[in-house]
């Protein structure tokens, strides 16, 4: 009766809400885990869950009288998650057919994501081989009842979620050489494998939903007040000013195009932009993001493989930018000014926004679903025209929570976003930040060397998003303190040069965490993070990635690498077919990447397939080619690339900004690590700077018209 009571007063206080019980097995001896959100979740997991369970309570709980009192509620066992003979007693446990509820963080969350995972729970897992059922708990930590810094917003009594997963196992991997893992070893593979566990279950427990619902409820959880974003104007917006912004451009969008067409966007890193494209997919259009530093051909070709015919920019934008030349040569395409749009907000349209939109802004979304498209992205280019990457609002939301599952950030930070907006990196990385209450602030260059790294002194930033070649420049002008408070560094786009790496721990203290993505893939694939992190992979894949290795001939380990999940685009539009999804088949997209992966699941990249080649019938690849390059040369650009030579097949090209470089010290390097001659570029050809594309990449399609010129 009094379990009874309990439940109905939880019920009505939080508005528990309970998910997924069809996912209960009739059995039991089951392994219930959970993320642990506060001194609540051990009452909600009793009183909402159909099965009798024993608590694993941490030993430090029996100290407190409060406790005891609710503990002589249920059955529990109280337990030190870090000895291993206490971990004997839950095994004897599930041995005997009971069910047990544990949290495997072994503590309560301080920042509201997932913390460190303990190895034991995922051993009993392992050694019993029982049925895991994860359980998300989701809200909790909002309440009084959490222990959420003060930069986290409380509520009185907040909304709580209970999500039951799908059961899943954790496998002990087995000692039967001596060239297996060793015990220890053994354990800590499978605390692993739990942590992977509590990652997918949080990733897989998200809600379906567009981008503007989503932005709509980080609104709900951290406050209309909350300051959220600053831009080049320096001046800090909140939640609510960004919701204001967004729809009214929506509205003002909605009136020059109609319900799901394609509308470019040519507009700077500004919050401006965030809103803009909040507010068309409020309205349901589809922002299709320019590459704005690929020319009049670049951006023309885009807009022919999209079908677009109409372009939103400003005036002001164009004339700081000096593209006036480049708009102009533009041909079958509106173009359309922001600032000629204002007239169009009228007396009617301000009453809207002020005395309904604000107040209900949910009604006003026009009709869409998660599973349709929220933006389009374009392919550099680095090898042809660009091609229209149509993502969803799934497939968006799916790899922000995919990212949050296993990296660390919450509202005590401050992103740094300088990698463009129509970058895949730098536009799921803007929505992570805002979607998750993290403050951004958002800077139109990632050119400004000098400049960046004294705003993310100045601001205080801990989160920073950017590729090799810019961290590289950045470190050349940065004063040693300019990083202090630098928590999270990410790289990705390209490959990490070790020198930057290097670079990074001696100057600044702080390890670079190397990540890999494609466009196609919205963009994170894998990423290494500080619970996971090997240096010289790209991490281990995200969560709900599956993935498959292709055998490539003349390429020993490793293979071409092919991965499927939500986070997946729906397809690409291509220059030659305008407009016509082309899906990738069966799901499933080659990401056109050779990778190892290795025992731990850490990715290791050999290189792009299109990036090898072929020197007397021998596969080399030109990972390898730089990387002897960057060795010899460490403080130096280094690119290389190909031409045809019709006795040996190709030869290799090295462009550097050595110029001092020669092929005999490519050579010692070579021999010194390992590597064969083969890899020894065959020419070697100075220029003042690399060229690279306004993504931070390395521009391999001028170097290889320049290669194919070369005598």
């Amino acid at each position: 009766m009094l379990a009874s009571l309990l439940r109905l007063v939880s019920k009505y206080l939080f508005r528990v809400e309970v998910r997924g019980l069809e996912n209960v097995p009739k059995e039991n001896g089951l392994l219930i885990v959970a993320n642990h959100e506060s001194f609540l979740d051990g009452l909600l997991l009793g009183l909402f869950l159909p099965k009798k369970a024993t608590f694993v309570v941490h030993t430090s709980v029996l100290k407190k009288w409060s406790f005891r009192q609710v503990l002589r509620l249920t059955n529990y066992l109280a337990v030190d998650p870090t000895s291993p003979l206490a971990m004997k007693k839950v095994i004897r446990l599930l041995d005997a057919g009971e069910n047990v509820v544990i949290f495997p963080e072994g503590r309560i969350t301080l920042t509201g994501s997932l913390m460190k995972v303990y190895d034991g729970p995922g051993f009993v897992a392992a050694k019993t081989g029982a049925t895991i059922l994860p359980v998300r708990i989701d809200g909790a930590a909002e309440s009084y009842f959490g222990r959420l810094t003060e930069h986290h917003p409380r509520k009185l009594l907040p909304k709580v979620t209970l999500t039951v997963m799908p059961t899943t196992t954790v496998v002990m991997p087995k000692s039967t050489h001596r060239s297996f893992p060793s015990a220890k070893q053994r354990r800590r593979i499978a605390g692993e494998g739990m942590r992977s566990v509590m990652q997918k279950m949080l990733f897989q427990s998200q809600k379906s939903r567009t981008l503007f619902e989503a932005f709509l409820d980080a609104i709900d959880k951290y406050g209309a007040s909350y300051k959220l974003i600053e831009d080049i104007n320096e001046t800090e917006e909140t939640y609510q000013d960004l919701l204001k912004k967004s729809l009214a451009l929506g509205k003002i969008i909605s009136k020059v195009s109609t319900p799901n067409e394609v509308v470019a966007i040519l507009m700077p890193n500004i919050t401006n932009t965030l809103a803009l494209i909040l507010g068309m997919n409020a309205f349901n259009r589809i922002p299709a993001m320019l590459n704005y530093t690929s020319g009049t051909a670049g951006m023309q070709n885009a807009c022919v493989a999209a079908n677009i015919k109409t372009v939103i920019t400003s005036r002001k934008f164009i004339e700081a930018a000096t593209l006036e030349n480049v708009v102009q040569n533009f041909q079958n395409l509106n173009v359309v000014y922001l600032e000629d749009l204002r007239a169009d907000f009228g007396v009617l349209d301000r009453a809207w926004l002020i005395g309904y939109a604000l107040q209900a802004p949910r009604s006003v979304m026009e009709s869409s679903s998660h599973d349709q498209p929220a933006i389009i992205l374009f392919t550099s280019g680095s090898e042809g025209k660009p091609k229209g990457v149509v993502h969803s609002n799934k497939s968006i939301l799916a790899n922000v929570a995919q990212v949050s599952s296993v990296l660390d950030l919450n509202p005590t930070d401050k992103m740094m976003m300088v990698l463009p907006l129509f970058h895949s990196f730098g536009f799921t990385g803007s929505f992570l930040a805002m979607l998750n209450g993290i403050k951004i602030n958002i800077f139109p260059s990632p050119l400004q060397y000098k400049v960046i790294p004294e705003i993310i002194y100045d601001r205080g930033c801990s989160v920073f998003f950017a590729t090799s070649t810019f961290l590289a420049n950045y470190a050349k002008y940065a004063h040693p303190y300019d990083f202090y408070k630098l928590r999270i560094v990410l790289a990705g786009a390209e490959k990490l040069n070790e020198e930057v790496r290097k670079t990074y721990s001696e100057k600044f203290g702080i390890r670079i965490l190397e990540a890999y993505g494609t466009t196609e893939c919205a963009p994170g694939v894998s990423i290494n993070t500080p619970m996971a992190n090997l240096n010289g992979s790209v991490g281990q894949l995200l969560p709900g990635i599956e993935h498959k290795l292709e055998t490539v001939p003349g390429i020993e380990t490793g293979g071409l690498l092919h991965v499927r999940g939500e986070n997946i685009m729906m397809g690409y539009y291509l220059y030659d077919n305008p407009g016509v999804l082309q899906p990738p088949a069966d799901g499933w997209y080659n990401t056109g990447d050779i990778v190892d992966i290795d025992a731990q699941g850490f990715v290791h990249i050999k290189g792009r397939v299109k990036r090898f080649a072929k020197v007397a019938g021998e596969m080399v690849s030109l990972e390898v080619v730089e990387h002897i390059a960057n060795t010899a040369a460490p403080e130096q650009q280094n690119a290389a690339c190909t031409q045809v030579d019709a006795q040996r097949g190709e030869n290799i090209i090295l462009f550097t900004t050595d110029k001092k470089l020669k092929r005999e010290d490519l050579q010692i390097v070579a021999k010194n690590l390992g590597l064969p001659e083969l890899a020894v570029a065959r020419k070697i050809i100075q220029l003042e700077e690399i060229p690279i594309l306004g993504t931070g990449k390395t521009d391999y399609v001028t170097l290889k018209q320049m290669a194919e010129t070369t005598k």
